[in-house]
C-alpha cells in the first residue's frame, strides 16, 4: 500500500516583498485505493496544491512536508516524483508540437519503468486503452494535444494514467469543460484504474457532477489555502445544496481574529 502524506504545507508564489502565501498549512493523507475529493471556490488554492506536489517551479514551499511511502517528495526532481509513482492530470493540458501521442506515451513509459516496453505488447495495450476511452486510434499519430478539443485532451490525460499506472494520481479539475458523454467516459477510465491498480486518487473539483460517476471515500472542503471541513459523500451533497458561502465567511472571520 502506498501513502501520500502532506503535513502543514505552506506554499507561496512570487519573490521578496511580492511573495504571496497561497497554501496556509495543509494536512492530508491519501492511501492506495482511496479517492479523496477536494472541493472549494475559485482561488482557494486547490490547483496550487496539485502543482506544488508535482514540483512546478512557480511555487515555493515555505514550510511543511510531503512524503510518499516515507520518502521526501519535496527533495525529488519532477521526473523523480513521476518515477516514484506520482501522476498529475492537468486542468489545462499543454500542446507538444512535433511529438506524436504514441511516441510521447512510450517515452513516458520508458522513463517511468527504466526500460522501453516491448513494442508488440505496448501497441496492443495502447489500442485497448484508447478503445476503453472511446478514442479514435488515429489520435495515436497526432501531435500531443495539438488541435484536440477539451474532451480529447482530458481523455488523453486519463490514457496516460491508465498506461503509466501511478501509485497516486492527482486529477486537477478533470471535469472542466467536459460534456456529459466525455465526463462519463473519463470517469469510467478513472474507475477502472481504481479497480485494477488500486491507485490512490486526489480529485480536485468545483462541482459535484463528476462525483456522480467517481464515488469519493472522503470529501475535503478547501478555503483560503487550507482544509476547513472533511467528511464523506454526504458533505459533497451539502455543498451542492448550500455552496461555499458559509465556509468563506468563517474563513474571513478567522483571519480577522
Amino acid at each position: 500500500m502506498s501513502v501520500l502524506e502532506i503535513r502543514d504545507l505552506h506554499v507561496s508564489v512570487g519573490e521578496g516583498n511580492d511573495a504571496k502565501e497561497i497554501l496556509r498549512g495543509v494536512d492530508l493523507t491519501v492511501r492506495s485505493g482511496e479517492t479523496h475529493a477536494i472541493m472549494g471556490p475559485n482561488g482557494s488554492g486547490k490547483s496550487t496544491l496539485a502543482y506544488s506536489i508535482a514540483g512546478h517551479p512557480k511555487y515555493t514551499i515555505t514550510g511543511g512536508t510531503v512524503t510518499l511511502d516515507g520518502e521526501d517528495v519535496l527533495a525529488m526532481t519532477v521526473d523523480e516524483r513521476a518515477r516514484a509513482g506520482l501522476f498529475l492530470a492537468m486542468q489545462y493540458p499543454v500542446e507538444v508540437p512535433g511529438v506524436s501521442v504514441s511516441n510521447f506515451l512510450r517515452t513516458a513509459a520508458t522513463a517511468i519503468r527504466g526500460e522501453a516496453p516491448k513494442l508488440r505488447t505496448w501497441v496492443k495495450d495502447v489500442k485497448s486503452e484508447m478503445s476503453g476511452l472511446e478514442m479514435d486510434p488515429a489520435f495515436a499519430e497526432r501531435n500531443v494535444n495539438e488541435g484536440f478539443s477539451g474532451g480529447e485532451k482530458k481523455r488523453h490525460e486519463i490514457l496516460q494514467m491508465r498506461l503509466l499506472k501511478p501509485r497516486i494520481a492527482i486529477l486537477d479539475e478533470t471535469d472542466s469543460g467536459l460534456d456529459v458523454d466525455a465526463l462519463r467516459v473519463v470517469s469510467e477510465g478513472v474507475n477502472r484504474s481504481r479497480e485494477d491498480s488500486d491507485v490512490g486518487v486526489l480529485l480536485i473539483t468545483h462541482y459535484t457532477r463528476i462525483l456522480r460517476y467517481i464515488k469519493p471515500d472522503f470529501v475535503h472542503v478547501f478555503v483560503n489555502g487550507k482544509v476547513v471541513d472533511e467528511g464523506g459523500r454526504e458533505l459533497a451533497d451539502k455543498l451542492e445544496d448550500e455552496g461555499y458561502a458559509a465556509y468563506v465567511a468563517d474563513s474571513k472571520e478567522t483571519a480577522k481574529a
